[in-house]
């Protein structure tokens, strides 16, 4: 069990202090699969951190080592640009229209509902099969039903600690009135502590205590930063503003009371960057770094809605964000990393998605994957370890009325079914700003020949 009141280290130290000073702890006889760590955050956008634009204002120096350590991934996207979808698509290995979780869902009955239906089989489900069976831990944010026989321990995972819904307040852990924060299946009272933090301290006792043990372990740290703050989560008279630690502001040079939007944000990302890193720095206090496939990547994009003080985030230079089609919704800040595996310090500009993680996942562990389940994940890891092409032709996506299909190169999308395709060369228009389908109608032709070819298998 967690101890309340653990920490591994203070947090005034970085994870580097941290590498400088721990010393690795006594393991067991390792396994011969890898542990898996699949960190997750939520709405932070592609243009958000400098590895990707470096005129953001944003401070990650976590993720920027990480980054250096591992591969960035410039092309990689979400199969969903929602929450609920995208993390039903990433631990399933399939889209949407195949798991039938098509939309967000709704209040305290859709998030305490069946949710994703019981019979799609998860990474965790699948990990428990491997010939080593593996550990399995989730902490942080759920979302995707937590009825009975919908919740984490019910669907895989040996441990949890996280929310059910789409976003809590970062202190009070409320949603909708209600407290939202569970160990298990039973709340948990934890007010006061910040959420991040409440999640990597959790995800860091379990490598801790797991990588003593010979069974491989997988952790899935979905945070629920840095989503934006919902009025209807707070107390009475509590203002609805972006919530982080005292620390976070000291270390940018702000003031708590500081009260440009943007500039809480940023303080919100540095506490969450400065997380991630705390639980890196745990896999080398254990001596399981080099033992360990870490991946990590945004949920979807940052939501560019024009709500004021609570879009903040910035998707540059894709166009517009969550819940569409366009690139800004899609694509993701995305980073992997696997010691001598995986090379260091570099770029992969292969299109891959979410989806393929559970292929990923399957094949470290030396899982079979069922026969009757049709699968839209492909392996990624000679991708990623051996610079192979995409395993792709190409990535279909859809959300309410917007769709959208990459093959190449090129892409189209529309808003609406009933609007004509605009078609884009990614590659020379990133921002989606030219539309050729009138100067390429043999592409468009053969894009939407592949788009309905895709629905046919529905």
């Amino acid at each position: 069990m967690l101890d309340r009141d653990f920490r591994c280290v203070p947090r005034a130290l970085t994870a580097l202090a941290v590498l400088a000073i721990t010393v690795p702890v006594a393991c067991a006889e390792q396994p011969s699969s890898p542990n898996i760590l699949l960190i997750t955050c939520d709405n932070l956008g592609y243009g958000d951190l400098q590895i990707y634009n470096p005129k953001s204002e944003l401070r990650t120096p976590q993720l920027d080592a990480f980054a250096k350590r591992g591969a960035r991934l410039t092309h990689f996207y979400t199969a969903s640009s929602t929450c609920t979808v995208s993390r039903a698509c990433l631990l399933t290995g399939r889209i949407a229209e195949r798991h039938k979780l098509v939309n967000q869902l709704p209040g305290l009955e859709g998030n305490y509902g069946v949710g994703l239906n019981p019979r799609e089989i998860l990474i965790p489900q699948l990990l428990k099969r491997a010939p080593t069976p593996y550990a399995t831990g989730c902490f942080g944010k759920w979302n995707i039903g937590f009825a009975p026989g919908s919740r984490p321990t019910e669907r895989g995972f040996d441990e949890f600690l996280g929310h059910a819904s789409g976003n809590i307040d970062y202190y009070s852990h409320l949603y909708n009135g209600k407290l939202d924060l569970h160990r298990g299946i039973e709340p948990l009272q934890r007010e006061g502590e910040y959420s991040t933090d409440l999640f990597a301290d959790a995800a860091i006792d379990f490598i801790r205590r797991r990588s003593k043990q010979t069974a491989p372990w997988f952790c899935y740290l979905p945070f629920n930063a840095p989503h934006f703050p919902s009025a209807k989560n707070k107390r009475p008279g509590q203002p609805n503003i972006w919530q982080a630690p005292d620390e976070a502001f000291a270390a940018l040079g702000m003031s708590p009371s500081e009260q440009d939007p943007r500039r809480r944000y940023a303080a919100v990302v540095y506490q969450l960057d400065a997380a991630i890193g705390r639980v890196l720095a745990a896999l080398n206090d254990c001596g399981v770094s080099e033992r360990t496939f870490v991946f990590f990547m945004s949920d979807n994009g940052a939501f560019r809605l024009n709500r004021q003080g609570l879009d903040v985030g910035i998707n540059t230079p894709l166009r517009s964000g969550g819940v569409t089609c366009w690139e800004g919704g899609l694509r993701v800040p995305a980073i992997a990393c696997w010691p001598g595996k995986i090379a260091a310090n570099r770029e992969i500009a292969e299109p891959f998605w979410s989806p393929d993680l559970l292929v990923a996942c399957a094949q470290l562990a030396g899982a079979s994957l069922a026969a009757d389940v049709r699968l839209d994940g492909k392996d990624p890891l000679p991708l990623l370890t051996r610079g192979a092409p995409s395993p792709h032709r190409s990535l279909y996506f859809t959300f309410r009325t917007h769709a959208a299909l990459r093959q190449g190169d090129w892409k189209i999308v529309r808003e609406r079914p009933d609007q004509p395709w605009q078609l884009f060369h990614l590659t020379e228009d990133v921002s989606e700003q030219h539309d050729l389908a009138d100067q390429r109608p043999d592409k468009l032709r053969e894009l939407q020949s592949t788009f309905a070819e895709w629905q046919a298998t529905f």
